[in-house]
């Protein structure tokens, strides 16, 4: 059959898009699923499955590089070592006179084809950080760190680098020379080498998915397996309340909040800005606006995308959308939102789960942040 409307797989691509069926196999929207604690844990484990990520690794051992009081935060600057790749950097966020156990949500850092710096793009810690940094906040965050905002409300927040980005990126020196194009880094925080940098990175993310999946290894399998180590370190720690953690972030940040939503029970209450659609609009619109780190092949045929987060159901979500958010379709966000209020619906919790639509382009701004900082009050503070 010829499709009558341009897309990314020109004649093939409703072929390919009609081979999902909807609701997929494994969805709550499937007449057979009545119960969520029963559906749930089927549902998940198969997603587990299909993630392939690497083994579990203990709970990492974190030591502390620095401790900053800065605007109002204690912040710990952290760093730990997984079994694989170089070392982690996270920073830990919480109100400088806080006592007691907080709340504790882990941030989830962008990617914005910017893979030189992670955590950096959501915090600050100085009153000159980079220069780059200044400008990522103020064109997506209102000129905010959103994760410093969100501490000083009585969080415990924990940003952490995860798998490519800022201390866990590719060390050009550990790549053969063909790969880099003989690409060195000389001076690596000049703003000149960090461009070249990141146009690199760009180049290389389809070698990094061919390689993983060389493997038997998905690309979210390994950041949600950094994600949980995390979440492992965070749920340790005795100014935080096990029982009351969250996840949130924009863009490949909103792509890690529901994939690690979907992995990990520990996860009451999440907040994904910004990637929120389905697998039709990937499939036949909107691949080419994204990054290798969104697939996990066979998953479609169990759960179409919005579903993955719906995976927490009971457990709180919001989803923050903008209407000229040229990395969807406005009919695909639509959809997705349908389906996760059926899905709640279906649940018993429909006050559980909320999606919102702002004007404006690909963002997390301040409207949308006091929205994401409210839900959280409500759900994890009460």
């Amino acid at each position: 059959m010829t499709s009558m409307t341009p897309n990314m797989l020109g004649a093939y691509g409703e072929w390919a898009a009609q081979s999902m069926a909807d609701p997929p196999r494994l969805s709550f929207r499937q007449p057979m699923f009545k119960d969520p604690a029963a559906w749930r844990p089927v549902a998940r484990a198969r997603y587990r499955e299909l993630l392939m990520g690497p083994a579990p690794s203990p709970t990492p051992v974190a030591t502390v590089q620095h401790h900053i009081e800065f605007d109002g935060l204690a912040i710990e600057h952290l760093q730990w070592q997984l079994p694989y790749g170089p070392p982690t950097e996270a920073l830990l966020l919480k109100p400088a006179k806080a006592t007691g156990k907080l709340p504790g949500i882990v941030g989830l850092h962008d990617h914005g084809g910017n893979k030189y710096f992670g955590l950096r793009k959501i915090t600050r810690m100085s009153k000159d950080p980079h220069p780059l940094m200044l400008k990522h906040q103020e064109h997506y965050y209102s000129g905010l760190a959103w994760a410093n905002e969100l501490a000083k409300r009585g969080y415990a927040v924990l940003v952490h680098d995860t798998f490519t980005f800022g201390s866990r990126r590719m060390r050009l020196a550990d790549l053969p020379g063909n790969i880099r194009n003989n690409l060195v880094e000389a001076n690596p925080e000049a703003p000149d080498e960090i461009l070249r940098y990141n146009q690199f990175a760009a180049a290389h993310e389809h070698l990094v998915s061919k390689s993983l999946f060389s493997a038997g290894i998905t690309w979210p399998g390994v950041f949600v397996n950094d994600d949980q180590r995390a979440l492992d370190y965070l749920a340790s720690r005795p100014d935080v309340d096990a029982t009351r953690l969250g996840c949130a972030g924009l863009s490949g940040g909103g792509l890690r909040t529901v994939m690690l939503t979907g992995a990990d029970e520990r996860i009451r209450c999440s907040c994904c800005v910004g990637m929120m659609t389905t697998w039709r609009d990937y499939v036949l619109n909107k691949s080419h606006t994204h990054t290798w780190m969104c697939y996990v092949p066979g998953l479609p045929k169990d759960l179409d995308y919005p579903e993955i987060l719906g995976l927490g159901a009971p457990n709180p979500v919001l989803v923050l959308n903008n209407r000229q958010d040229a990395l969807f379709t406005m009919p695909e966000m639509e959809r997705a939102d349908r389906m996760l209020t059926e899905v709640y619906q279906k649940a018993g919790a429909p006050e559980r789960y909320k999606g919102s639509f702002y004007d404006g382009p690909h963002k997390f701004d301040a409207d949308m942040q006091k929205e994401a900082f409210n839900w959280f009050d409500r759900w994890l503070k009460a």
